[in-house]
């Protein structure tokens, strides 16, 4: 039996995604899947943060917050939820879209270090009002909705790929496991 401190688990993000990609099996083999996916994977990427928006805004409790500044975005902010819309992209939602795509990049050409951990953190921590714009505070509910259309969409994406089954199932496999890594690496961050 490993002991694990689980004072450590909250406060040392690298010891807890160690623990996490242990205890789940995500290792190497997942990893090296994962990068592979990046060719077939690309094409879909301006579609998939389409369909994310598209989902983000049939919802006013999503939709309300691309109304707040975004941290780092330097033009004209939306005055109303009126103004966004998917006809007529806002430069904001724009500027977020653009980070969406980064992200989902990212996933896919690694390299799993103590950055890409990090960066992973900071994806859940700037969803909160503990970085960035303290206006944008999205709640756990919403992001837990969030990840599972996005979990969804990447796995479907997978299933429908012209791959061989033995690939197709690795695949799934492996982004099923670094989504779930990711979503603890969100919660950690709703914990009172």
């Amino acid at each position: 039996m490993k002991n694990i401190d689980e004072k450590q688990l909250e406060e040392d993000v690298q010891y807890r995604f160690k623990y996490i990609c242990e205890f789940m099996g995500f290792g190497e083999d997942d990893i090296k899947t994962i990068l592979s996916a990046a060719e077939l994977l690309a094409p879909i990427v301006p579609g998939l943060v389409d369909e994310v928006y598209k989902k983000l805004f049939d919802f006013d409790c999503t939709k309300r917050h691309f109304v707040p500044r975004q941290d780092g975005y330097d033009g004209l902010v939306p005055n109303s939820l009126v103004e966004l819309t998917l006809d007529r992209i806002h430069p904001q939602v724009e500027f977020r879209k653009q980070h969406l795509g980064k992200y989902f990049v990212r996933l896919v050409t690694g390299p799993y270090d103590a950055k890409m951990v990090k960066y992973l953190d900071a994806v859940g921590k700037m969803h909160t009002n503990q970085l960035g714009n303290k206006e944008i505070d999205i709640p756990l509910v919403q992001m837990n909705s969030l990840m599972g259309f996005v979990s969804d969409a990447i796995l479907n994406a997978i299933l429908g790929m012209d791959i061989p089954q033995e690939s197709k199932v690795a695949t799934v496999r492996a982004f099923n496991k670094l989504l779930w890594i990711q979503q603890d690496l969100i919660s950690r961050h709703y914990v009172a």
